[in-house]
């Protein structure tokens, strides 16, 4: 069973719909008028991931380093490489958090919703991952914003 018609069916069988949806089947659940879908978080993250590339530009500035995704209001600065990737994932956790609170139905951040999941569901290392395409190893590609 994948298919749950209706909340009061998912809840007494809350069981299944995780079975259901842990073995990468579709399981979905009605609600009245509206269907969701149940995903195991680790796959929704590695798609979202994969869908949603960072375009993170980190660069020299002024004897330190910056950091920022040119799609959010979000940025990183400190005298490291590594400490800038770093205060930008401090950035990304409060955005994430100030989304939920009071921006998720703002006309220009309603369409951030799905990096606002990708944050929410990662590790800062794979924020850092994410950010910097796994090359943390030489800061000079990231200067031009290469991934």
């Amino acid at each position: 069973m994948r298919r749950f018609d209706s909340y009061t069916d998912a809840r007494r069988q809350f069981r299944t719909v995780l079975d259901s949806a842990s073995t990468g089947r579709v399981t979905t659940v009605r609600r009245e008028h509206e269907t969701f879908t149940v995903v195991p978080a680790a796959l929704f993250r590695g798609q979202l991931e994969r869908l949603l590339p960072a375009d993170a530009v980190v660069a020299a500035e002024g004897g330190g380093w910056a950091a920022w995704l040119p799609s959010l209001p979000v940025h990183g600065e400190a005298d490291t490489f590594d400490a800038a990737v770093g205060d930008l994932i401090t950035a990304l956790r409060e955005y994430a958090d100030d989304w939920n609170d009071r921006l998720l139905n703002a006309p220009n951040h309603q369409a951030n919703w799905a990096v606002v999941e990708l944050i929410e569901l990662s590790t800062d290392d794979e924020l850092r991952r994410w950010i910097t395409s796994g090359d943390t190893q030489d800061p000079a590609a990231a200067v031009s914003g290469a991934r």
